[in-house]
């Protein structure tokens, strides 16, 4: 069995909004159109808040400078033979994204409007809000 990390970060603007992103539905045609969060898997040997830095800049141009808050982690086991971590944190940014070719869309929300999407969210992000572990 592969063992993958994965590290996930809702960021919040100074006026108390969450960025959300889509997928390029053109480069990932099998991905639902649905809102995820900033993030992806991590290089083995670097930091966990390492490689979340990595991943902001990477998909925003953003660079976080702040501490991020460990709020979820979650096991993924939707493919057979691979077991997914997902770390989900919490963190404050400022900035507008520029994003990368992986995604073709964004936008800031506040948590009652990101709730409200309900089956447009990425079905983890979307446990991680229905437990109550972002307030």
């Amino acid at each position: 069995m592969i063992l993958q990390v994965g590290v996930k970060i809702l960021l919040e603007n100074p006026e108390g909004k969450y960025l959300l992103l889509k997928r390029n539905r053109e480069k990932y045609p099998e991905v639902t159109e649905v809102w995820d969060i900033v993030g992806g898997r991590i290089d083995p040997g670097s930091t966990l808040v390492d490689n979340l830095k990595r991943e902001i800049l990477e998909e925003t141009r953003l660079e976080f400078t702040g501490q991020p808050r460990l709020v979820a982690a979650q096991d993924i086991l939707r493919v057979e033979g691979r077991h997914v971590v997902r770390l989900t944190y919490i963190g404050k940014i400022s900035g507008e994204p520029q994003l990368d070719e992986d995604h073709d869309e964004y936008q800031w929300l506040t948590l009652n409007e990101i709730r409200a999407l309900g089956g447009q969210l990425d079905g983890y992000f979307k446990e991680v809000l229905e437990k109550g572990l972002i307030n």
